[in-house]
């Protein structure tokens, strides 16, 4: 796989070149005057719908979106959409009910638009009980999935609002969104951890230099949340920040999940609160957690397969985007190795479906956005030492060998969790297990949470720390946002060359470490592989 690093020098990579967008300060501006959303309302101020929460689009395709909004009462969304700022021509109109069994959130699909085109959307609510009073408009903007072969941008990363180090507007509140804004993405992977439900935000926190941290403090938010109305208000607590409803408002996110939507540690069985378990045996706990988080994320619904998070997002001939999910399904113990029995992390059906996605796949690069990464020792994830595979590493060895067997190539996994940056490259050559084909894993993270020491790397799949950067012994672990140690990863893929350029960056957008990875020639053997999985 060639490849060219370069080690950086505080540049700032420019976004690809396109229309210039608005930079709001908040999630978006309220407009008045335009088009049918805009008509004179009939109500004082006081009585209009308000959307507190901000809006933001979601699981972008060629030709649709998902949009997002809350209001602050019942009401009935609307939404339009244009290919025009302005929104002289009207292309697309929606509406959907917010109610109070969904937190006044409400989401509808946007589809029939098109391909590879910058889209302005517009959302109102107007009020259920009082006919004729509506309610503000806010404005955002994504960009649809080209066809046809262009250069794709887009950030990752994860772990937002950990440790208690919530929302401090005198140091300029959760910055990495407003940096990341700045690079102007075509989509942002958000690698789980969009919350911590089980770190409650105080007011103060001493930092090491004697300085105070000053939060934003909510009731729900100072307590380890168990209800589901404690859930919704940490994803509520976060948008609050006017980077992240900013960055919302433009920047389509893919969404997966972590262990900190529900409880620290978690797996399917043994989790629960004082509530328990429902018949079937499932953590009443992890079902609201789950219903939280499905509310608040700019997700596709699937009925036919509902809650679930794994799923491909396909963007255009050169990019694939396979969203696993390393919590739902994986076995109810600690990754240990004194412990025989049977073990799991994405579970058989998720192999499965990954299996046939990479193999139907056409895109040039299939990028595998992973909660967790492969090789870096714990006993909540997969690596647990060097040697050959044990427990969960006999999934991944399956996965990896038939990749290889598959002549899958062209893949890259990235992740967050571990609240450092680094760049990994597996190598057979170097690994313990040696049955399939090399690959780069890239760990990215936090966005604004307590920052830690890099992990050691277990020998089993051959990983090499090709760059990683947290904090030092000195500084100690848990160090606060405001020291500058908070991270997310740029892609780039270039239209005509197909090269695939990976930049980890930091909260001041500075380019730390860049590698350039040319794509590798097609190695499947015809589709017939598929009909044997």
């Amino acid at each position: 796989m060639p490849i060219a690093i370069r080690a950086g020098q505080g540049s700032n990579k420019q976004g690809l070149s396109r229309r210039q967008l608005l930079v709001r300060s908040a999630a978006t501006i309220a407009v008045a005057g335009l088009g049918s959303l805009a008509r004179p309302y009939l109500s004082r101020a006081a009585d209009r719908p308000l959307i507190p929460s901000g809006i933001q689009s979601g699981d972008v395709s060629a030709n649709s979106a998902v949009i997002w909004a809350r209001a602050d009462r019942p009401a009935r969304m609307q939404v339009e959409c244009s290919v025009v700022e302005s929104f002289k021509t009207v292309i697309r109109s929606v509406t959907a009910d917010a109610l109070p069994d969904s937190d006044f959130v409400s989401k509808v699909l946007l589809d029939g638009l098109p391909a590879g085109q910058d889209i302005f959307y517009r959302v109102r609510f107007d009020d259920i009980s009082e006919s004729g009073i509506e309610g503000e408009t806010q404005v955002g903007h994504f960009r649809t999935a080209p066809t046809a072969r262009s250069n794709i941008s887009f950030v990752w990363s994860g772990d937002t609002a950990g440790q208690g180090w919530g929302i401090d507007p005198s140091r300029g509140g959760m910055r990495t969104y407003r940096t990341m804004f700045d690079n102007r993405p075509d989509f942002f992977i958000h690698s789980g951890d969009h919350i911590y439900a089980d770190c409650p935000v105080e007011r103060e926190l001493k930092l090491p230099n004697g300085e105070i941290w000053r939060n934003i403090v909510t009731e729900q938010k100072s307590v380890v949340a168990h209800s589901l109305e404690q859930y919704r208000a940490n994803y509520k607590y976060n948008l609050l920040d006017d980077n992240l409803r900013a960055f919302n408002a433009e920047v389509p996110m893919f969404a997966q999940w972590d262990d900190h939507e529900v409880t620290n540690d978690w797996s399917p069985v043994g989790t629960a609160d004082e509530t328990g378990y429902a018949e079937d045996g499932s953590s009443l706990l992890v079902a609201r957690a789950r219903r939280a988080f499905h509310e608040f994320m700019p997700m596709r619904a699937t009925p036919a397969h509902d809650g679930r998070i794994y799923r491909k997002i396909a963007y255009g001939p050169l990019l694939d985007v396979f969203m696993i999910d390393m919590r739902s399904y994986r076995d109810s113990s600690f990754n240990k190795r004194d412990d025989h029995s049977e073990t799991r992390i994405l579970g058989a059906a998720q192999v499965a479906w990954l299996k046939r996605e990479l193999v139907a796949s056409d895109a040039t690069w299939k990028v595998i956005a992973a909660d967790m990464p492969i090789g870096l020792v714990s006993e909540d994830a997969i690596a647990l030492g060097d040697g050959p595979p044990e427990r969960r590493e006999h999934e991944i060895a399956d996965l990896l060998s038939f990749m290889k067997r598959a002549g899958i190539r062209n893949t890259v996994w990235l992740t967050a969790d571990m609240h450092y940056t680094a760049a990994h490259h597996y190598d057979a050559n170097r690994a313990a297990y040696q049955d399939f084909e090399p690959f780069w894993e890239f760990v990215s993270g936090p966005l604004h949470a307590g920052t830690w020491a890099p992990a050691p790397l277990d020998n089993t799949f051959g990983p090499k720390a090709m760059f990683q950067k947290g904090c030092s012994a000195e500084q100690g672990e848990n160090l606060a946002p405001c020291f500058g140690l908070q991270f997310f990863g740029r892609v780039d893929i270039d239209g005509k060359t197909e090269v695939m350029t990976v930049t980890l960056k930091d909260v001041d957008n500075r380019d730390l470490w860049s590698v350039d990875i040319e794509p590798r020639p097609d190695a499947r053997p015809g589709r017939i592989m598929a009909q044997h999985i």
